[in-house]
């Protein structure tokens, strides 16, 4: 079963990623922020990480960037997620390393589809 880091400050928002992302076969755990992320990556590395953009602590962003910087950080599936349609945001995203952004409200057909487009779902 695919694994999947959820990192979100808010709770409601990892609960829906967790029943998006459990209907899609993934196993989640989550963290309410960067720091915490960061920590359970070096711990475990999961095959996607679904990464907020707006937290306290360290932002998405930070976190995208000191992920890819460490040896395992090849390796991860990254997908920004973010409130902000702002177009610069989404280059920076891409530049530090996401392999793919969406936009919050998203549902399962949105995901299902980024999954598709990183490789993670093949069916």
């Amino acid at each position: 079963m695919p694994t999947c880091l959820i990192v979100d400050d808010s709770p409601t928002m990892r609960k829906i990623a967790r029943k998006t992302l459990t209907g899609l076969g993934f196993d989640c755990t989550e963290a309410g922020d960067g720091s915490i992320a960061l920590g359970m990556v070096e711990a475990s590395i999961p095959d996607l990480v679904l990464l907020d953009w707006n937290m306290p602590v360290l932002d998405g962003l930070s976190t995208l960037k000191a992920l890819r910087a460490t040896d395992r950080g090849a390796a991860l599936r990254i997908i920004m997620c973010t409130t902000n349609n702002d177009i610069d945001q989404l280059v920076a995203a891409l530049e530090a390393g996401a392999d793919e952004y969406v936009m919050k409200p998203y549902d399962a057909d949105i995901i299902s589809d980024k999954l598709h487009a990183i490789g993670l779902l093949t069916s």
